[in-house]
């Protein structure tokens, strides 16, 4: 709206012209999240504890986090709610790729409300059965794989990283294609979501990683000389993505040990789905495995997990799974584990910059 409203009076005030430049709108969109949370986040946060809308907490899990149990969760609705704020207020309102992603924010977000309500009303760590939770997934997620291909800038084409020439044509199966990584994006960061600022940390690194990315990929020279994929209008998901920056910033704030809030399925869910559109907007589908590596490792060690104890008649790889539970097994603290999952996110997105150059 601020786009919307005061670029246009740039001629009669020429300070406005600075609402033209996505860099600047960017910076603008991630500060307002980020703002818009840690004003609301005490408010909401209390609003949540006379509700009495709490963490339940899993009857098989470590011990230590027992004392977890009735704290204020569903802080998503607040991380969703400063996204599309913000997102409303600086980016192109005239964008149908950043009304795509508030779509899928809100699609996802939906899914997990109804997830984290059937949890809270149970009483137990059991909310929409899998198979329910996972085709309502699959129907968004190919919502957005169906958009982008019936458009006529967007092929079926894959960018693979460090391979410039190499683009390989899937055409149709496209669409299953962007169900899969959505899809696996979104149960991903659910899945990382275990620790007091464990997921809101790699999203906020992830999003800042494709946040690059999408300005790139929105200006023709800049992607022509980095051989990307050039996409018309990517360079205000960067915006978008400068929201998801602000918001888990915000709610971090709030989230860092001894968390006050959770996000709960309705704020991993719908920033993991959010997250695998990005991914598939601006055609860099195959690097979401290097940028959210932290979020396939977890993945990768629950199938694993289940895989072996199915196949060996009980026994196990980890002492526990997700991955993170096997460190505190170990005997990590809380802290430490998420920290240096942070620290490995950076890294990993760090090289997946390096990929601009390595082509």
């Amino acid at each position: 709206m601020l786009y919307h409203f005061l670029y246009p009076l740039h001629a009669e005030v020429s300070w406005l012209n600075v609402f033209r430049y996505i860099t600047f709108r960017t910076i603008g969109a991630a500060v307002t999240a980020f703002l818009l949370f840690c004003i609301f986040g005490p408010k909401f946060i209390r609003w949540l504890q006379v509700r009495q809308i709490g963490q339940v907490v899993r009857s098989d899990g470590p011990e230590s986090h027992l004392s977890k149990q009735g704290v204020p969760t569903m802080g998503g609705m607040l991380i969703i709610a400063t996204m599309v704020t913000s997102t409303l207020l600086w980016a192109d309102p005239a964008s149908g790729l950043v009304w795509l992603l508030i779509g899928i924010c809100l699609f996802f977000g939906g899914i997990g409300t109804m997830d984290d309500l059937q949890k809270i009303n149970r009483g137990n760590s059991k909310g929409v059965s899998a198979r329910g939770k996972l085709l309502l997934q699959m129907i968004g997620a190919s919502m957005v794989g169906f958009y982008l291909l019936l458009h006529p800038e967007y092929d079926g084409n894959l960018a693979i990283p460090f391979f410039k020439g190499f683009h390989p044509d899937l055409g149709w199966w496209y669409v299953p294609f962007a169900v899969i990584v959505i899809v696996g994006a979104s149960n991903a960061v659910n899945l990382t979501d275990g620790l007091d600022g464990l997921a809101a940390g790699p999203v906020m690194i992830s999003g800042g990683v494709y946040l690059i990315f999408a300005y790139a990929a929105g200006n023709a020279i800049v992607a022509q000389y980095l051989q990307i994929p050039f996409v018309q209008g990517a360079g205000e998901v960067a915006v978008f993505c400068g929201t998801m920056v602000g918001a888990c910033l915000g709610f971090l704030w709030f989230n860092t040990y001894p968390a006050q809030i959770f996000m709960g399925d309705v704020g991993s869910l719908s920033l993991g789905g959010t997250l695998g559109a990005v991914s598939i907007i601006i055609k860099q589908e195959i690097l979401l495995s290097i940028v959210g590596g932290i979020f396939m490792m977890e993945a990768l060690s629950v199938i694993l997990q289940v895989g072996y104890f199915k196949m060996s008649g009980g026994k196990r790889i980890f002492l526990m799974a997700p991955i993170h539970h096997h460190f505190e097994k170990k005997g990590w603290q809380e802290p430490k584990v998420v920290v240096r999952f942070w620290i490995i996110s950076i890294i990993l997105g760090l090289l997946a910059l390096a990929t601009l150059k390595l082509r």
